[in-house]
């Protein structure tokens, strides 16, 4: 009975025979109806049964030949039909839907930064090839992009696993598994596995725009190219950790698990090893590239996705045997934050070293500040990260240095502050102390002065304008920020405006004598056109000048006036007859006290800089 069994499996196994049977070549075994299935997989089991049972004495016979024969003709079908299983079912996952749930439930907004304002200097900072600093450089940091960034919320509820192949087929994968495995053909189920599988995750790979990019074809590409394609990275990585992959290791799992030992995390990492280092590839390039300070933002959203990520990461891939997954993904973490910590020291050397001498026309503010201090308002919107990363004070910054090159910084003055705050405010110390260097260019020290105050005003402004910035920079070193744009006005009022004043005293108008109370007209001619000539000289000068704060000009403009106009209208009213009575009184009078008020109004717009741009400096 044994024998007809052993035997009708061999027919069976022969019928199916592709290598001799036309029809077998035509058809598929697991296409057919679930009995023709199961009478095959019964056959093959009736002749490993009889394997087992085969002595070593009987391994010659003709019986033990052909049990051996039609095992091989089995396995190379079951081979196949697996192989077509798996290609049937090797479509690549729906990214889209998944993209967009991810970006919807794990990313949270970072503040309002305007990053249309950075745009406005855009880049004014970056490295040359030869380490040097150069102005006017070329940094792409995209609005969409950097102002997210990944929540700090982590959870094993974040992996989302999706069926890759239906459940009757996953049956009828692990029903071949079995027969393979057990006939000591798990090599090559593992390999066929693998295969096919690899070329479906290479084809989500491609649909969620993972590029197959060596970490040299990344570093040979330009920061704007990089740029983008970080954004992309991010939003791939998740659907491919937290979806393709932990999918994939589920569905080894159902078709390998127990059925040999590690099988599953054998056929998990033949499938995925590949493409799991083709992903981190990017990253690691990127953790290694050269640093410059643009790219800060841009390292920083990737250090936080990679950061929320590795839980994960050591979820999936939790076995012995994929250690050297987990490991490259803590090493490149940590190259990031080094990156981080580096580009920052760049920034700072940046800020300290940007050598422009040409002076901005009118005063106004210099490209240096509204590019450093958008740069620090994003800074502190990573304040989480970046304060976890920075944990020691600016070497640089130093009290009472001998280096005239550098500034100094009393960092007694600043205790209890974080590590990252006194970055902070030492880069707006070697910005002050930049800007400084540049006011001495103007050859007017008034203009010298409203440069000044233009500038440090900026600065206050930007800090006060953000609640984190001014929590981190502290309302002590605010003050002394605005003691500093004070006294600068405080000077241009009076570099300007004493000799225009000194035009209206009394002294030397009077005739001397003991019993004289008369007024030397002449003296008062020529003051009253001293006056005339200053103001006229001041005015059209000034009017060229730009204070783009509107408050901040009407202020400066309010102070000119408080006195000016009294002093004007003084004068004018204890003087104006003896001058009224003489000859041509127009030449001498040329300014109501409503004429000096209109004319005060135009001080400080910016008109027509351009075209007198030189005269103003």
């Amino acid at each position: 009975m044994e024998s007809n069994d052993l035997e009708n499996a061999h027919q069976i196994v022969l019928r199916w025979d592709s290598t001799v049977s036309e029809d077998a070549r035509a058809r598929m075994i697991f296409e057919a109806d679930r009995q023709e299935i199961d009478h095959y997989l019964q056959a093959v089991d009736e002749i490993q049964r009889s394997m087992e049972s085969t002595t070593v004495a009987d391994e010659d016979d003709d019986q033990s030949k052909k049990v051996n024969t039609t095992i091989q003709i089995a396995m190379a079908r079951l081979e196949d039909e697996f192989r077509n299983i798996l290609i049937s079912h090797a479509t690549p996952i729906e990214t889209e839907s998944l993209t967009e749930s991810f970006s919807s439930t794990h990313l949270t907004s970072r503040s309002s930064t305007s990053f249309s304002e950075f745009h406005d200097s855009d880049d004014f900072i970056s490295r040359g090839e030869d380490d040097s600093v150069h102005t006017i450089g070329n940094s792409s940091l995209e609005r969409g992009e950097s102002s997210t960034t990944l929540s700090t919320y982590r959870s094993m509820s974040s992996i989302r696993e999706i069926d890759l192949i239906p459940s009757d087929s996953v049956y009828d994968l692990r029903c071949i598994a079995e027969r393979m495995i057990t006939a000591g053909y798990f090599r090559e189920c593992v390999q066929v596995y693998g295969s096919v599988r690899k070329s479906a995750v290479d084809a989500s790979f491609k649909k969620l725009g993972v590029e197959k990019l060596s970490i040299g074809d990344i570093q040979l590409l330009e920061w704007e190219a990089l740029n983008a394609k970080i954004g992309k990275w991010i939003r791939a990585a998740k659907v491919c950790v937290r979806v393709l992959f932990a999918s994939e290791k589920r569905l080894c799992q159902l078709i390998f698990e127990d059925l040999e030992t590690d099988a599953d995390d054998a056929c998990f990492l033949e499938t995925v090893k590949a493409p799991v280092i083709q992903l981190f590839n990017f990253a690691e390039a990127i953790s290694i590239s050269r640093r410059s300070p643009e790219k800060l933002f841009k390292i920083l959203d990737l250090h936080d996705a990679l950061l929320d990520l590795l839980p994960d990461i050591d979820a999936v891939f939790d076995s012995i045997s994929s250690e050297s997954i987990r490991v490259q993904a803590t090493e490149i973490l940590s190259r990031l934050a080094e990156a981080a910590r580096g580009m920052l020291s760049e920034f700072e050397n940046a800020v300290l070293r940007e050598p422009s001498k040409v002076p901005v026309p009118g005063g106004t503010l210099h490209p240096l500040t509204r590019y450093v201090m958008n740069y620090i308002s994003l800074i502190s919107d990573y304040k989480q990260t970046l304060g976890e990363l920075i944990v020691s004070r600016p070497s640089t910054g130093s009290r009472y240095s001998d280096d005239l090159t550098t500034p100094d910084m009393d960092f007694t003055d600043h205790e209890g502050q974080s590590p990252l705050a006194l970055h902070l405010i030492w880069i707006i110390v070697i910005l002050q102390f930049n800007l400084e260097g540049k006011s001495k260019h103007y050859k007017d020290n008034s203009l010298a002065y409203v440069f000044i105050m233009n500038n440090i005003h900026y600065i206050v402004q930007k800090i006060k304008g953000s609640p984190e910035l001014r929590e981190m920079i502290g309302d002590g070193f605010l003050r002394k920020l605005t003691g500093k744009y004070r006294q600068a006005a405080t000077r241009y009022q009076r570099t300007t405006w004493v000799g225009v004043l000194y035009c209206l005293r009394d002294e030397g108008l009077h005739m001397t004598g003991s019993f004289s109370s008369g007024v030397s007209k002449s003296a008062l001619r020529d003051r009253f056109k001293s006056f005339n000539a200053m103001f006229e000289e001041v005015h059209k000068m000034q009017a060229l000048w730009l204070i783009p704060d509107t408050q901040l000009r009407e202020e400066l403009q309010i102070s000119i006036s408080e006195k000016l106009i009294p002093a004007y209208r003084s004068f004018l009213g204890r003087f104006r007859t003896h001058i009224e009575h003489g000859r041509h009184p127009e030449n001498y009078i040329k300014y109501s006290v409503e004429d000096l008020e209109a004319a005060i109004l135009d001080f400080f717009e910016g008109n027509a800089v351009s075209q007198h741009s030189r005269r103003s400096q």
